[in-house]
């Protein structure tokens, strides 16, 4: 059987350039492909490639990720307080157990992410 290691969404970006700024300032560490034709955003073991689409829509995307992360308030914080480019909404509890928040990057792409709830109490 073969074992998944790990998945990296591909994003749509209308200026790759721009769009890598975007991701360092949520603090992802962006690097381009030898020709900048792609890009690379990581930040400890999540990876997010992102690709320039001529004609791109950001009211129209499709592109989403969800990351899980250890502390989704924290997490929103950060976000909200260094990028003044795309929307970070604050998370909230969910009957499934989690904390979960939103971020829409300038290209219209969703990243939500979320944090188990504190257990009651």
């Amino acid at each position: 059987m073969v074992t998944a290691r790990r998945i990296a969404p591909i994003l749509p970006v209308r200026d790759l350039l721009a769009a890598m700024e975007h991701y360092r300032t949520l603090g992802f560490e962006v690097a381009a492909h030898d020709d900048a034709s792609y890009a690379f955003a990581q930040r400890d073991e999540v990876e997010i490639h992102l690709t320039p689409v001529v004609g791109h829509d950001p009211a129209t995307s499709a592109g989403a990720a969800y990351l899980y992360v250890d502390d989704a308030a924290a997490l929103a914080a950060a976000w909200e307080a260094s990028s003044s480019l795309g929307t970070t909404r604050p998370p909230v509890a969910t009957d499934h157990g989690l904390l979960e928040g939103a971020h829409v990057d300038p290209d219209g792409n969703l990243i939500r992410f979320g944090s188990p709830l504190p257990p009651p109490g």
